[in-house]
């Protein structure tokens, strides 16, 4: 089978493929082709991933390719990480919102907002070239903001479009090991929204063992979620929130830990990352070794500011392990090539699962998965607490794929003074005037 990664130069392509190393079953994946629009980076990731494959007798083939064309023709999976306007963007998207006193992270809030509206048009021309020239493959999108990203290219490409993220997926393993119990036995009751979802339910041999940590104050704080968030809020939701509603439960306290911070996250990663690839231009340094010490600085200072706030420090080393997202990709792609029905989080078309939503709204949400796809599965109906908080975020991701699709800056305006975390229409105007000065992306919006 041909892998097409498109972002084939960004920095967690040795994830995708140090997971494609690992399996050596019939029909697997033998051919990886990296699309990207810098040849630089697509040389350095091609070291790393050359490095990763010696010794590895059957690994796949590696193409790397500024072709868009011939890195589609032929795709069995296409994988979607692409990162529209870089890090600078990301770096800026936090700035321009911080400078107005509300969250700039890059997919929630006002920042997430910006990403989108400058992704979504990309997203949309990429769908409509592999409708064209893929029309059998299926689509893995972990591009962000994931669940919107998905939605809008879901218009063109229906359900062969699925996305990913690995937040839930952590959430459930960190839960599960906690109380004790193997994660592959689990069945995890979550639902909701990318970055915006809840574990309800923990589910072994038929029993819902949640209840069990949520009575238990010290096994509840002793986890990442459980520090972050703190047992009392836990204890009164009843629930265990992704740790991106953090932004949502905690905003004042983490605009001002971010305010505070010395550099944004988005500032922190472009440097860094700066650095790695400016190392990748010597033939002599080691590549692998170069990555995999970037990749575990980043990993460590995840959510720092978020941490500060909740006043629980560096994360522990039970908690860097995130659900793996290379691995959420691998088990999707051989449940719909081997037909290998499985369970998985993912981000799909709803259908009929969440009733507060339309058939086409992308929802979060645990689905069955096997040739034909992956289909959600029927989930309990969200609390009014989250009702409020989904419905809102779903209204402003509309907001967004109205103005991307129509050049409206009223629409996109719109969209910003709707969300939860920005608290003026005034602020919404100026933040679409602040992202459209410095994202030359952004001047499709037009006044009527």
């Amino acid at each position: 089978m041909k892998l097409t990664i498109l972002g084939g130069g960004g920095f967690r392509v040795p994830l995708v493929y140090g997971a494609l190393l690992a399996d050596h079953a019939e029909g697997r994946v033998t051919a990886v082709t990296l699309y990207d629009t810098d040849s630089n980076r697509l040389t350095a990731i091609a070291r790393v991933l050359a490095d990763q494959a010696e010794g590895v007798p059957d690994a796949p083939a590696v193409l790397a390719t500024t072709e868009l064309d011939e890195a589609l023709r032929g795709a069995d999976f296409i994988f979607s990480a692409i990162r529209v306007g870089g890090l600078e963007g990301r770096a800026a998207d936090e700035r321009v919102a911080l400078d107005e006193g509300v969250l700039g992270q890059e997919t929630v809030g006002a920042g997430g907002i910006a990403y989108g509206l400058r992704t979504v048009p990309v997203a949309v021309d990429l769908a409509r070239h592999i409708a064209r020239l893929a029309p059998h493959a299926w689509v893995i999108n972990f591009t962000n903001p994931a669940g919107l990203v998905t939605e809008a290219m879901s218009r063109y490409l229906g359900d062969r479009v699925i996305g990913i993220c690995d937040s839930p997926v952590g959430l459930g393993r960190r839960i599960a090991r906690t109380l004790g119990v193997d994660p592959e036995r689990a069945r995890i009751d979550y639902a909701g929204l990318n970055h915006l979802g809840w574990v309800r339910g923990l589910h072994v041999d038929g029993r819902d063992e949640l209840p069990r940590l949520l009575a238990d104050p010290h096994l509840l704080g002793s986890f990442e979620e459980g520090k972050l968030f703190g047992t009392d809020w836990l204890q009164s939701l009843g629930a265990i929130p992704n740790e991106y509603l953090h932004y949502y439960y905690f905003n004042r306290e983490a605009v001002r830990a971010y305010q505070d911070a010395e550099q944004t996250r988005g500032a922190f990663l472009r440097d860094q990352q700066e650095g790695f690839y400016a190392r990748m231009k010597d033939p002599a340094a080691p590549a692998f070794p170069a990555w995999d010490r970037t990749r575990a600085e980043r990993e460590a200072t995840y959510m720092s500011e978020n941490r500060e706030v909740a006043g629980v420090g560096e994360r522990d080393e039970s908690d860097l392990e995130s659900g793996g997202y290379e691995q959420v990709a691998l088990a999707l792609m051989r449940a719909v090539a081997r037909d290998e029905r499985t369970s998985l989080i993912l981000n799909v078309r709803n259908r009929t699962t969440l009733s507060v939503f339309d058939a086409d709204a992308v929802v979060e949400v645990p689905c069955l998965v096997d040739a034909n796809g992956a289909r959600p599965v029927s989930v309990d109906p969200l609390p009014y607490h989250a009702v409020g908080l989904v419905t809102a975020v779903k209204a402003v991701e509309r907001g967004v794929l109205d103005a991307a699709a129509s050049g409206s800056r009223a629409t996109a305006v719109q969209a910003f003074a709707l969300h939860p975390l920005v608290d003026s229409v005034s602020v919404a105007r100026r933040l679409v005037d602040g992202y459209t000065e410095v994202h030359p992306g952004l001047a499709y919006l037009k006044r009527p």
